[in-house]
């Protein structure tokens, strides 16, 4: 398999060779601790955005400041492998920070893409997006599909 998970730097010049080429760069970002269908919809709907779609995929690290030391369930070695994978990917950049923000403003995407559970006035890397004159995408939600629901199931025993 082709592993296609690059380090920022690099990252950041496969986008800018992709606009300069006018192609058109699509970014989101996420733990994707526990892959399921509602993630393989959500990347898939993404990846239509554009002619790329780059994955910023929370280190383990990060995740564990986000969710608690029970995070994550999957390593980031193991997640990246999962997500490269799927055919809507083409690139997976791990990153260490809180939010993509910094990323973003390095890679500078023409759209950004998040789930529908979020608003976009409260996503930190919306505001680097429109800085620069991208836009950002929300996408709906695939309804009973998420992560936490998995976990939930498993912790509590529920069958699914």
């Amino acid at each position: 398999m082709i592993m296609k998970t690059v380090q920022r730097d690099q990252i950041i010049t496969i986008a800018a060779t992709l606009k300069v080429a006018g192609k058109v760069v699509v970014f989101t970002n996420g733990c994707f601790d526990l892959l399921h269908s509602g993630h393989v919809r959500y990347l898939a709907a993404a990846r239509m955005l554009g002619d790329c779609l780059i994955v910023g995929l929370n280190s383990d690290k990060s995740i564990r400041r986000l969710k608690g030391m029970t995070r994550p369930i999957n390593g980031q070695e193991d997640r990246a492998e999962v997500l490269s994978a799927l055919a809507a990917v083409d690139y997976v950049v791990i990153f260490d920070d809180h939010t993509a923000a910094g990323l973003v403003a390095a890679i500078k995407p023409d759209i950004y893409v998040k789930g529908g559970d979020y608003r976009i006035e409260n996503i930190p890397e919306a505001q680097a997006v429109s800085s620069y004159g991208g836009k950002t995408v929300l996408i709906p939600l695939v309804a009973g599909r998420s992560s936490s629901n998995i976990i939930n199931k498993i912790v509590n025993k529920i069958p699914t």
